[in-house]
């Protein structure tokens, strides 16, 4: 059976072995930054899930850009080297290529984490004074930011350098910047977010100004023969921000810059939901992106079964399709989607009893059996 999900992909040098891709997953489970033993026990069980692709989590480049102070970061000599080991580990059982999201909470930063409601941490409970283009919250139950200075422009730059230095020392395939969802450089980008009256603020060259002079000095130290891309929030939902045609102009200008993709997601500037969450609802950024900039996009949200994620790939809809609390539920989503498809995923040979197709074929034929 013909499918496009389970076929390659190649950016620059790097190629995919099929179009799956575990997205960032924080796992709020580091200390100090440093990555611990549940990291050892989530991405190599990732790995050798059949995934074309596995990117590690959301990875902070100071510590006030932390989300939590239990989030992931690069800055420290510490850091490189617990996540030298977790990559060890994934590369001697996993056939999926690494990748790496460098990202700054921005004015998101300093709150707990989300299993216990996930508001602005106090001073007193651990938490830090947060930075953004403007002093403007988040919401109710967050800190006020304080708006960035020159100092901070340069603080923050060279620690998103530093960190893609560093990714690049530990071998990842593939590295992006994180745009989205309100973190500190979607909400320059954002007009509810960046209420600035300098030349990082107002028009939407002004807004993208700081964002695409971040990634291109990370295009710079980024190796030339591996894909460095951009998550993008595409809209914000709401009345007064950021739009599919705004993003459509930075998409853009990040390609010139030398941005390999796109990762199109949406929301997280203001703390409300998106009113339109089904099945595919983010996958019509990813379609627009990719032919109106000619760029290959990352769809992702609500996609739930391999076949209509084949369906979105066979449509020329996207290149390649994340799928991200399916994986937490299903860690061996892309065995299963290959089983939908007729297609063995990639896996590691311990696990080839259950990898057999005469095992999956009475496994199938097995779920198709009414209730006893």
């Amino acid at each position: 059976m013909e499918n496009k999900l389970f076929t390659p992909i190649t950016l620059r040098g790097v190629t995919l072995e099929n179009r799956v891709v575990v997205p960032p997953l924080c796992q709020y489970s580091s200390k100090d930054g440093v990555a611990q033993d549940w990291h050892m026990l989530h991405l190599p069980g990732m790995a050798i899930s059949g995934a074309g692709l596995v990117v590690f989590e959301m990875t902070d480049v100071e510590p006030i850009g932390r989300i939590t102070p239990w989030c992931a970061g690069l800055w420290s000599d510490e850091q490189e080297a617990a996540l030298a080991r977790v990559i060890s580990s994934c590369r001697q059982y996993g056939h999926s290529k690494l990748g790496i999201q460098i990202a700054h909470a921005g004015r998101k930063a300093s709150c707990d984490v989300p299993w216990r409601g996930g508001k602005g941490l106090s001073e007193e409970k651990g938490g830090w004074q947060t930075i953004a283009p403007s002093a403007v919250s988040f919401g109710e139950g967050y800190g006020t930011p304080r708006a960035m200075v020159a100092a901070d422009f340069d603080r923050v730059l060279d620690g998103f350098v530093s960190a893609t230095r560093r990714a690049a020392r530990l071998g990842f395939d593939s590295c992006e910047m994180h745009g989205a969802h309100g973190y500190l450089l979607s909400s320059f980008f954002s007009p509810l977010g960046n209420r600035r009256e300098d030349h990082f603020g107002g028009s939407i060259e002004n807004r993208m100004r700081f964002p695409l002079q971040v990634f291109s000095a990370m295009r710079e130290v980024w190796p030339s023969d591996k894909p460095l891309g951009v998550r993008l929030s595409c809209v914000d939902w709401v009345d007064g921000g950021t739009t599919l045609e705004d993003t459509i102009v930075f998409a853009r200008a990040l390609k010139d810059a030398g941005c390999d993709f796109i990762c199109c997601s949406s929301g997280g500037v203001v703390s409300m939901v998106p009113p339109l969450i089904r099945a595919n609802y983010q996958v019509q950024f990813a379609d627009r992106i990719r032919r109106e900039v000619g760029i290959p996009t990352r769809a992702v949200g609500m996609i739930f079964t391999g076949r209509q994620a084949d369906a979105i790939l066979a449509e020329d809809k996207a290149d390649m399709i994340a799928v991200g609390r399916g994986y937490i539920d299903d860690p061996r989503w892309a065995w299963h989607a290959g089983d939908e498809l007729g297609v063995i995923a990639p896996f590691a040979s311990p696990t080839h009893t259950a990898r057999s197709p005469n095992w999956i074929k009475h496994k199938l034929e097995a779920q198709k059996l009414p209730p006893a």
